[in-house]
């Protein structure tokens, strides 16, 4: 039997290239997601897209000039996220924050 649970769904776009000190924010986010505790995170590379400042991230070919968009999903309860956050006020290179209520199937063998 499957069990629905409604948790929210943030989604942070940045681009390969955004940097924090020595590492990228996208590594700098998910160190500070996993410490946080949060339930769950993945990274998603994209291949085209583009900002409000209209610039362009893309992947072009051999790598050269690289700085494809990135997306990072992070899940966990709304006010977790929320509060989460505001732990990110000292990053740069963050595009649009979005966040949304997913439902969440887990199975019986995942519930034990």
């Amino acid at each position: 039997m499957q069990k629905t649970q409604q948790i929210s769904l943030m989604r942070i776009y940045t681009d390969e290239a955004a940097m924090h000190g020595d590492e990228t924010v996208v590594t700098t986010i998910i160190a500070r997601a996993r410490s946080y505790g949060l339930r769950g995170g993945t990274v998603l590379k994209g291949i085209l897209g583009f900002s409000s400042s209209s610039i362009v991230h893309e992947h072009h070919a051999f790598g050269i000039g690289d700085n494809p968009p990135v997306v990072i999903e992070i899940i966990d309860a709304r006010a977790r996220l929320e509060d989460f956050y505001t732990q990110l006020d000292d990053l740069r290179g963050i595009g649009l924050v979005s966040l949304e209520k997913v439902d969440v199937l887990t199975r019986a063998a995942e519930q034990k």
